[in-house]
């Protein structure tokens, strides 16, 4: 009690005793919660030299992934290899910064012993493309999977009449419907990697082997071997200019190899 009362400063005992009992009680319960929330300065001290540690300790591992993940970029940076395509690659071309209309049909054109795929889009307009690869360098994801669902309609039950359509559907039902038990991934042991392309604009990486190239989506996991996919990497990732796409890619197939 002396201890309460010694803590209700400015009152001496004969000041109290002018007070009635329910003033005296509040005076009272305010030293009391004075005494008991008290905090050792020590305490402080304590809990300040634990927050730095905290700090400092959060501040190292930062520090630490910071420099682990610039080692790990500039090792799959060396894993690309930028080459620019100055290869004219279609007839009447539109501009990647320019949309395209929507394509509503395609169809295998013919000049003397050339033959090309013809592109339609809705406003009329149309483009010609030698090989399926072409068409990727001015595609963009919408035009590739609209492209799909209409060859897709035309074939999935009936085979192509014409080669280069035969050529198309299956490039594409491979890229969008892999299967394990298909022929190019079941014989892929047998093949040697020859290149390997990212087609940023709409998504696809293309890989060249002995006798069978293959069409991919950067996002779909594929029955690719670990050789297979060593011989991706030592080959390096052939790219227009830079690009997250293609350093995502990369790191997926680096971390799926260290499984």
């Amino acid at each position: 009690m002396c201890t309460y009362l010694k803590n209700m400063k400015g009152y001496k005992l004969n000041d109290l005793k002018l007070k009635d009992f329910d003033s005296i009680q509040e005076m009272f319960d305010r030293a009391f919660k004075r005494v008991n929330t008290f905090e050792d300065f020590r305490t402080e001290l304590v809990e300040g030299k634990e927050k730095r540690a905290g700090t400092e300790l959060a501040q190292e591992i930062t520090k630490k992934q910071k420099v682990e993940d610039d080692k790990e970029t500039t090792e799959i940076k060396k894993l690309m290899e930028i080459i620019p395509d100055e290869e004219e690659v279609a007839i009447d071309a539109i501009p990647l910064a320019v949309k395209s209309p929507s394509i509503v049909d395609w169809k295998i054109h013919k000049e003397g012993r050339k033959s090309y795929y013809q592109i339609i889009r809705a406003d009329g307009k149309s483009q010609m493309y030698m090989i399926f690869s072409h068409m990727l360098k001015s595609f963009d994801r919408e035009d590739l999977e609209t492209l799909y669902k209409l060859v897709k309609a035309k074939y999935e039950s009936t085979r192509p009449v014409e080669d280069l359509d035969l050529v198309l559907w299956n490039d594409l039902k491979t890229m969008f419907e892999p299967h394990v038990e298909d022929a190019v991934w079941r014989n892929q042991q047998d093949y040697k990697v020859l290149s390997w392309k990212l087609y940023d604009s709409c998504g696809v990486h293309f890989l060249r082997m002995q006798h069978v190239q293959i069409y991919m989506l950067v996002e779909k996991k594929y029955p690719l071997t670990p050789s297979t996919l060593t011989m991706m990497l030592e080959n390096r990732l052939m790219i227009d200019y830079k690009s997250e796409m293609a350093y995502q890619l990369l790191k997926f197939i680096v971390k799926h190899l260290k499984k």
